[in-house]
């Protein structure tokens, strides 16, 4: 089995899904360093926290904090959750789900194939990452 997948230019159909952007404690320090913060600085002011289990504060009228007209404005670090998607283990391990993303995601089934396998070790990165 392969997939295809190519991000759409100008697209951020992914970035406006409802739900929560689960991060790292590396991602933390790379977006603090990028943003100009202090990891604390950065965690007070975006990020919510539950044990070792961090995720990014929801400004009231939109997705994301680093969402902006134009496109992500941290997508040079942007989080794990973010950089593997549609890669994610719930999509990646049931064809159905695969499919059903394509209409939220206009990349799906467009671009170069991509073998199970190597999506398979995408979304098992997701797995580690985010364990939610």
């Amino acid at each position: 089995m392969h997939l295809r997948f190519a991000c759409q230019p100008g697209c951020t159909k992914c970035c406006n899904v409802k739900g929560f952007v689960y991060i790292t404690e590396n991602d933390l320090q790379r977006m603090a360093l990028y943003t100009g913060l202090s990891a604390k600085a950065f965690e007070k002011k975006y990020v919510v926290r539950f044990k070792q289990l961090l995720r990014l504060r929801k400004p009231r009228k939109s997705q994301c904090h680093f969402l902006l007209e134009g496109g992500c404005s941290v997508h040079e670090v942007k989080p794990v959750q973010c950089r593997l998607y549609p890669f994610w283990p719930e999509l990646v391990e049931e064809r159905l789900h695969w499919e059903t993303e394509r209409i939220n995601c206009p990349g799906i089934g467009k671009g170069e194939l991509i073998q199970i396998g190597e999506a398979c070790e995408m979304a098992s990165e997701m797995k580690s990452a985010c364990p939610v």
